[in-house]
This record gives C-alpha cells, structure tokens and sequence, in this order.
C-alpha cells in the first residue's frame, strides 16, 4: 500500500483537494486499498480555506509517504519554516514530491526546484520566474516531471498530474477508467499548452463565436472571410468588422492561431510526422506551417516537437 499525503496550510485552495479523487477512484476500480490517502498539515487539526470553511488534518510531523502532494493558494504565501524543513527532509527518502499550481512557489522556497524543471499557474509564471531564476520555469504546460519531483499548473491541472501519477503506477488503462468515472474527457498530456485559441480569441457574440467554432472542427478547408460570414450569418463586410471589434484581429489571423493550436496539440498527443500535421491541421504544407508557428512561438515546429516528445513517450 502506497502511502500519499496531501499537505494543506492556512487559506489554501480547495480545489486542490480534487487529487484525492483520484486515488480514491483507483481504489474503488482495482478493487483494493492500493493508496492510503492522508490530508496533513504542520500542527495538525482543523486548517481554514481561502473559501473560509476548514478541513481537519493530522500533523505531517515525523511521518514518511511515498507521494506528497503542496497544494496551492490564491496569493503564494511564503510556507512556514517547519514546512520548509519537512519537504527537505522528505525529498530524501520520498519516492515523488508533487506540486499543484501554486505549490511551486512552496517547493521553490524549500530549496527543492533549485536547477530542476517545473511549471506553475501562467498567472504567476513570471513571478516565480523573477523570484526563483534557478529554476527553469515552463509557463505553458499542465505538469512536468524532473526526477522525483512533478509539479502541475493551475489547479484543475492537478486532476491531470494525478491521473499520471496512476498511470505511472498502475498502467494507462486505469488512468482512462478513472477519467471517464470522473468524467474527464482525457488525461491532458504534461507537455499540453495550458492556453485555448478560443478563450483568448473573446467572442462577445454568438454570431462570432459560431464561426470561431466552425472554423475549429473545419481547419482542412479554405476558411475564407466569406466561409466564416455564412456561419455567422452576416455579410462578409459585417463579418470582418464585428470580428475585428470583438477579436482585436482579422478572421485569417484568428484561424492561423487556431490551426497554430491544433497543430501544438497533435504534437502534445501523439508521434505525427510534420506533413501530416501541416495537412490535417489545414495548413496544407510545413512551410506554411513554419512561418507560422514562427509568428506564434518564435521557434518552429521541430522544436516544439522535440519538447513535447519526452511527455508524449511518457
């Protein structure tokens, strides 16, 4: 049985506290206590969210798991110094330390990111990255592994972490019976852009985002301003100028960063040659697709791939 604590402090996130249904699920489907699973703090007793309800605990003190789990706050707080103390003892005989969002900013603290990889929420990448330039900070993915240490982006990501700390354990399959109970629509991939085109795109109207969304599910065709204006149901010449006002850009670029986007994916989730990623993401050919993700990322495709590969092998 595989001991796993989950360290709270004063004004956490609760949404942190969703890991534990992970590993609650992996119990329930294999059918035996494969997770012995511990809320813990430094003194013990009842610690109060950010949302102002507490959670009862016991004390992390003088006691071993072969996963710990920060979780993450709203603001960084600066960790205790017995917290601080404890994870360095721990990172010695724990097989995984593991951060959610925020809980970087703990691990960073304690010494323990020193030198290594590690992602953290994009609203306090460049924070971490001014207070901490001894980690390499990664802003843009759901979780990354460096040894023994994992740690995840926002606070949703931390289901994602959890699902692969399973699958490290217990095999893909039980990760995928534990999404769909959850129902999770996938296990997002470590190396998985924690942005959406669509999000940052803003749609004010329904019209808009009716042709940003039949722009995303038809990438393969041509995509003209007057394709786009049908799905919206405006003339073409309305189309572009409500697009503009509530985008900031024109139709043609918009659909370069959805198929910007569509192309990182395929290459976060799967081993896909170049050309047919160019092909299926409707940028028809890789030199396209290179200026392209030159504009976006400033580094072309083989490179993000190169990236992304180590997750996607995972």
């Amino acid at each position: 049985m595989q001991k796993v604590g989950l360290i709270v402090y004063p004004d956490f996130q609760s949404l942190g506290l969703a890991v534990t249904t992970v590993f609650e699920y992996a119990n329930i489907l294999s059918g035996e206590q494969i997770y012995d699973l511990s809320l813990v703090s430094e003194l013990g007793g009842p610690v109060k969210s950010s949302q102002g309800f507490s959670v009862e605990t016991s004390t992390f003190v003088r006691r071993k798991f072969d996963t710990l789990i920060v979780t993450g706050d709203n603001e960084t707080a600066k960790p205790s110094e017995g917290l601080k103390v404890y994870l360095r003892s721990s990172s010695r005989h724990a097989r995984r330390i593991c951060a959610i969002c925020t809980g970087a900013f703990i691990l960073a603290e304690a010494g323990l990111l020193d030198g290594r990889r590690a992602t953290t929420h994009w609203h306090f990448a460049r924070a971490f990255q001014r207070t901490y330039p001894n980690v390499q900070m990664e802003e843009d993915r759901i979780f990354i592994i460096d040894g023994h240490i994992w740690t995840s982006a926002g606070m949703s990501a931390g289901v994602d972490l959890a699902l692969a700390l399973v699958e490290k354990d217990l095999g893909p399959q039980m990760a995928r019976d534990i999404a769909r109970k959850l129902v999770v629509t996938h296990r997002r991939a470590g190396g998985q852009s924690q942005y959406s085109a669509l999000l940052e795109l803003d749609a004010k109207t329904d019209r808009v985002q009716n042709a940003l969304t039949y722009a995303k599910e038809h990438l393969t065709a041509e995509l003209s301003v007057e394709e786009l204006a049908e799905a919206a149901n405006l003339s073409p010449r309305q189309f572009s100028r409500i697009f503009r006002e509530e985008t900031g850009q024109s139709p043609a670029k918009a659909v370069e960063r959805l198929r910007v986007e569509a192309a990182r994916t395929m290459m976060e989730t799967g081993r896909h040659p170049i050309d047919k990623i160019a092909r299926e993401t409707g940028f028809g050919d890789r030199e396209r697709m290179r200026r392209a993700f030159l504009r976006a990322f400033g580094q072309p495709p083989q490179s993000i791939q190169r990236t992304a590969l180590p997750s996607v092998l995972a």
